[in-house]
């Protein structure tokens, strides 16, 4: 009679799949808490993990240094929009999932000692689409960086504007726009920085219109999809197309820059570029 051996499970395998976490671009299984103190960045293969807004401020700011603002805004249904779930169930499972009122948080905090009014988006929260409450975040962040005389630092995670707002989705192009070009001719520092992915109207707007506009390594940046303009132009896009090493090389941003060395870059600039905003509130 053959002798039956017992089967034995790697200790990897036998752990909850929550410690762990596949890279998608090298497939190799990652130890959550290793994970975190790298950022979230593959040590294989460099890969950019998408971040939660809270992370994000977590990461950049000065530890303790955030105030939060416009905690209570959150969208409503003006339109009744229904699709294979009404919009008011989308936002609350998104609420639940994110313990975010919305897909963006603004407040003000420090890097490295200096002030800053700050805007971080959160792909988490419906695909960080912009609706009326984004729109407006984006806005009075721009008004409190100008009432302060301090720059303003928007990171973007967004896959453009809210569908189940319609009209008044798309019209928070033109309101962040304004908003900024008042803080543009205030003579304030506006630096944004793009992350995987900023694209239809969050690109579109205001994403794309900072003073420096920095991306995080292989983002997906653009207006519309690849295959829509590969499909429009009837041509095959070239390799990298809407990647931020491609849109680096031809002049739409200014600098990729790695996570680990994002808060020291973003520090270095603004020590560079403030004094524009000292000298426009002294004249």
């Amino acid at each position: 009679m053959p002798v039956k051996f017992p089967s034995f499970r790697s200790r990897r395998e036998a752990m909850p799949d929550k410690l762990w976490t596949r890279c998608p671009g090298c497939s190799e299984q990652l130890f959550n808490k290793q994970l975190e103190k790298v950022l979230h960045v593959c040590p294989s293969c460099g890969h950019h993990f998408r971040l939660p807004a809270t992370s994000r401020l977590a990461q950049m700011l000065d530890e303790g240094s955030f105030e939060e603002r416009d905690l209570g805004l959150a969208s409503v249904d003006r339109l009744g929009f229904v699709d294979q779930k009404s919009y008011v169930d989308r936002l609350a499972a998104a609420q639940v999932a994110t313990g975010l009122r919305d897909a963006a948080i603004w407040g003000f905090g420090r890097i490295e000692g200096q002030r800053i009014a700050i805007l971080a988006m959160d792909f988490g929260f419906m695909g960080g689409s912009m609706g009326a409450v984004v729109g407006e975040k984006v806005a009075r962040a721009a008004e409190g960086a100008l009432d302060e005389r301090v720059p303003l630092v928007i990171v973007s995670a967004s896959g453009g504007a809210r569908m189940q707002e319609g009209t008044l989705a798309l019209m928070q192009l033109a309101k962040t726009m304004a908003a900024l070009e008042r803080l543009r001719l205030a003579g304030i520092p506006y630096v944004s920085v793009m992350s995987d992915p900023t694209t239809g109207g969050v690109f579109a707007s205001f994403a794309a219109m900072g003073d420096i506009n920095l991306a995080e390594p292989n983002a997906l940046i653009g207006f519309a999809g690849a295959r829509v303009g590969a499909g429009t132009i009837g041509q095959e896009l070239p390799p990298g197309f809407q990647r931020a090493e491609f849109l680096f090389r031809h002049g739409f941003v200014d600098r990729v820059v790695h996570r680990m060395d994002l808060r020291r870059e973003l520090a270095a600039l603004l020590r560079l570029i403030t004094p524009r905003a000292k000298e426009a509130s002294r004249g």
